[in-house]
């Protein structure tokens, strides 16, 4: 379905993908927060939030009838690098339990402010389903 792209002598990355190749429909999901379908915020913490931010991507995916497993990138804007690093162990789990073991290329960035005031986390992928 998808494959992994990594050059041959550079140390295996974790918790991400260096490269992906895919064919197929592609799927862009614009930028998801840690709010419920009702576009209503269960809790300000970051934890619950990446989870919550992560169960609407594939959510969306789904709805075009793709898996987490067709998701080939992945984007991250966070309010506060530091509480990500310091809570790596707690984010890995929820990523786990919402993605499984697949880990397509991602990026993440702090930024100054979300549109949102109470988001910690947005997050935007695009997914390739195969034809």
């Amino acid at each position: 379905m998808h494959k992994i792209i990594q050059p041959e002598n550079w140390l295996a990355p974790r918790g991400y993908s260096n490269g992906i190749e895919a064919r197929g429909r592609q799927i862009y999901v614009g930028g998801q927060i840690g709010w419920n379908a009702q576009c209503q915020f269960d809790s300000d913490d970051l934890v619950a939030q990446i989870r919550q931010a992560l169960d609407n991507c594939v959510a969306v995916v789904a709805t075009a009838g793709g898996e987490p497993a067709h998701i080939v990138r992945m984007t991250w804007y966070l309010k506060d690098k530091k509480e990500y690093v310091a809570r790596l162990k707690e984010i890995g789990r929820a990523y786990r339990e919402v993605m499984g073991s697949h880990y397509p290329v991602m990026s993440a960035v702090q930024v100054a402010d979300l549109v949102e005031d109470r988001a910690q986390v947005e997050i935007e992928v695009t997914a390739v389903i195969p034809d």
